[in-house]
């Protein structure tokens, strides 16, 4: 579950420095783009030891809890840095690189073989210098070519062991240098030349606007797995680009009379969103998802918990319940959304990282095991749920012999034997009916019975919290906390709450948005520089923002802006995008690099498009522009317009011939084509009831090419900033009735309804299609 990077061979000559052998966790493991034309070599490396410290290194002084994890390590590790550098030069020996995470499960395992492992330490020490990379931190390191597979020590089932590699590494090393040296060489040149690609032209084909929807929507659909939802085969993991696209084309459908394709796609939509949440993926515990499901049934996950991945899975649930209505889907969304709440956000608001897969069976314990903290046996559910018991145990497949038997591929190594992952087989109101209950009653005795092992669980040794902040992750869940304080307040009335789910005012959900994007303007944002770093954990990292910072808090601020109102949130937003169009925007060729270009000892500064387990900044960056073109108006609006097409048109072969690999950006390609986005102008007293209601009845449907505009007509600060950016919207408002709490005027084309002044009605003059 891990892949590695080196390029061309084991070793590779860049500048004056050696770099061998490097291994990292694998990115197909989050949905990363393998590239094909070199061959690579790989791995992963980290855990917790609960030795005494016999060894310490000088990751002992970073901030990184991954390299933390190995600062007693017998490797000599260093940080990536110029003393590292300096010292491979020094001694004329390859650098060995470790790239990887602190929750990585089989970053442990090859700690706890390999790394802490005398004699592999000693081959490390003497022929490489080695470097540790937490590539959370340093993601424009992080740049596996290919994919992998995992070493184990020594030499089995055919397999080279660790040593082997090293072995073989110091030997090529010893008497082919040059040769290493000239191909590693010519294959950073070729690569650089590839990842950088230039748009033959600034405009897109018309061909492309009217395809590259359609493409990638029957490629999906071609991948579809009618039987358990998801798309692909295992292991299947909860990409939400997928959603995102059949969701737009959806809307589209729709508004063009296609109702019939529109329910197709809506199938597909509800049946993996039912199928994830019933599965194993989804703690049904403690709410939240986990990182990805091993079997094709959605039911034994890969236990760890990614940031990136709940605000995004809490967005495609919020937007399938406000076309769906259905509050199952605003149900999950509140599970994901109070999991970060309970466990994943600090003091001042700052949104934590992740949760390790692994963690100890009990207190004491020497070792960490993967799941211990989630799996049980019938046994310990029984006990805590007397009369109840029975019931629970039908309800997820319970059994005294262990759960983790409905796929080949759900316990291949019988790693969970005896063992119960949760999973809903049967839907509630069959179930309901089975055991002669209302579904009320019956959702009422599994929430009981969830919080009873949600306390035993809590008395369990925790996995380990990486509490590192990443302002790229922080943004995408800005983006869902700001979306569902409105989304959720179309709730049905009299709407019931089961545990996990707290049931709590959606606005309360505004208010962690808001906090976040606070801590990262205050630890993470350079008044003077106006420019993000990329992380904090006690005190912010030596990494700058790269491009999946900007691209993503932008994209959440715009969502603070159109949801919450504050006229702040956008005005920084902008900011953000004034920098991030002068560090990364190549205006010649088109799109944006991944790294600001400034840090030498980083190999490769390249365009990324695909939209995997994280959207690509690229992708997100073009949404940003076009939403952006819409709320300003004049010169700046044109040109981001002519950016977004620009960097559209660097991808043109991929939209029109690989439209799965960027299923947000071709939603990119589309919106642009638009003649005219929706607008939507809100003016008036925005701390009256009045103008509250009337915010929450314009995200009571699904449009995701609206723009909502909010200004407070008595605020002089908000007048000035419009009369700035948009004078034709300051000159609305300066003929808006001022007797009213709220009028909402609604713009397309260059043609405005007349002024609204109820909720209801403006309700069903967006509603129409």
């Amino acid at each position: 579950m891990f892949a590695a990077a080196t390029v061309a061979c084991p070793l590779l000559r860049f500048r004056s420095l050696r770099l061998g052998c490097c291994i990292s966790p694998s990115r197909s493991y989050r949905q990363h783009r393998p590239i094909d034309c070199i061959r690579v070599l790989a791995m992963a490396g980290s855990s917790t030891s609960a030795a005494p410290h016999r060894h310490t290194n000088r990751l002992a002084s970073e901030h990184s809890p991954y390299l933390l994890q190995h600062a007693h390590n017998p490797v000599d590790w260093y940080p990536w840095g110029e003393e590292a550098f300096e010292n491979a030069r020094k001694r004329n020996v390859p650098i060995f690189l470790s790239i990887g995470y602190s929750t990585c499960h089989w970053c442990h395992v090859m700690e706890v073989e390999s790394f802490e492992n005398k004699e592999i330490a000693k081959m490390l020490n003497d022929w490489f210098v080695s470097i540790k990379v937490d590539r959370e931190e340093r993601p424009d390191v992080d740049k596996p070519l290919m994919g992998g597979t995992y070493f184990p020590p020594d030499d089995n089932y055919g397999r080279p062991g660790f040593k082997t590699v090293l072995r073989k590494v110091k030997e090529a090393w010893e008497t082919k240098c040059e040769m290493l040296e000239r191909g590693g060489t010519l294959a950073i040149e070729q690569l650089s030349e590839a990842l950088s690609a230039a748009a033959k032209s600034t405009k897109l084909s018309d061909e492309l606007a009217q395809a590259s929807l359609k493409t990638c929507s029957q490629q999906l659909a071609s991948s579809y797995d009618p039987k358990f939802g998801g798309f692909g085969s295992a292991p299947k993991f909860p990409r939400p680009v997928e959603v995102c696209l059949l969701l737009y084309e959806s809307k589209k459908l729709m508004e063009n009379s296609r109702q019939s394709e529109a329910n197709k796609n809506m199938r597909m939509i509800c049946h993996t969103l039912h199928c994830m949440a019933r599965g194993g993926i989804h703690d049904h515990i403690g709410g939240g998802f986990h990182r990805y499901s091993v079997d094709e049934c959605w039911h034994v996950p890969h236990f760890e918990k990614m940031l990136y991945d709940q605000g995004q899975v809490a967005n495609v649930y919020l937007d399938t319940f406000s076309i769906t209505r259905d509050a199952f889907y605003a149900s999950i969304a509140r599970d994901v959304l109070d999991y970060l709440r309970r466990e994943m956000i600090g003091d001042t608001g700052e949104i934590y990282s992740a949760e390790d897969a692994d963690s100890a069976e009990h207190h004491g314990a020497s070792r960490k095991k993967e799941g211990a903290f989630y799996v049980w046996t019938s046994q310990e559910i029984e006990e805590p749920l007397g009369e109840y018991a029975n019931l629970f145990k039908d309800h997820y497949y319970i059994k005294p012999s262990g759960n983790c038997d409905l796929s080949r591929m759900s316990d291949p190594h019988n790693e969970f034997k005896g063992k119960i992952v949760l999973i809903e087989r049967e839907d509630i109101p069959s179930m309901a009916s089975k055991w002669g209950k209302s579904v009320d009653e019956y959702c009422h005795i599994l929430a009981e019975c969830r919080k009873k092992l949600f306390d035993v669980r809590s008395k369990r040794p925790r996995p380990h919290l990486d509490d590192k902040v990443i302002v790229s992750w922080n943004g995408l869940a800005v983006s869902s906390f700001a979306r569902a304080s409105r989304i959720l307040r179309t709730e049905p009335k009299g709407t019931k709450y089961y545990f996990p789910v707290v049931g709590c005012d959606p606005n309360e959900y505004l208010e962690v948005a808001e906090k976040a994007a606070s801590f990262i303007r205050k630890n993470l944002y350079d008044l003077s520089t106006q420019r993000l770093q990329h992380s904090f954990r006690n005190g912010p990292s030596k990494a700058p923002g790269f491009l999946d910072d900007y691209a993503f808090l932008i994209s959440g601020l715009l969502d603070l802006y159109e949801f919450g109102g504050k006229i702040d949130w956008l005005s920084w937003a902008i900011e953000l995008q004034a920098t991030q169009d002068k560090l990364f925007l190549d205006r010649e060729g088109g799109g944006y690099y991944n790294t600001p270009g400034e840090d030498p000892s980083v190999l490769l500064r390249i365009k990324e498009d695909h939209d995997g387990a994280e959207p690509s900044g690229n992708s997100v960056a073009a949404i940003n522009l076009i939403r952006l073109s819409s709320i300003i108006s004049g010169a700046r609006s044109e040109d981001y317009r002519r950016t977004a097409e620009h960097l559209l048109a660097v991808f043109e072969t991929r939209l029109k011939d690989q439209g799965i690999a960027v299923p947000l950006m071709c939603c990119a390609v589309d919106m642009l084509a638009v003649p005219s986005r929706k607008q939507v102008v809100l003016v008036g007293d925005k701390a009256s009831a009045e103008f509250d209601d009337m915010v929450v009845a314009v995200f009571a449907s699904y449009d995701p090419n609206r723009t909502v505009i909010q200004i407070d007509h008595s605020s002089s600060e908000e007048m000035e900033f419009w009369e700035n950016c948009n004078p034709n919207i300051a000159q609305m408002v300066k003929g808006t009735m001022e007797d009213k709490q709220a009028v909402a005027h609604v713009c397309q084309d260059f043609v405005c309804s007349p002024p609204v002044t109820d909720p209801d009605a403006l309700r069903a003059l967006l509603g129409k299609a």
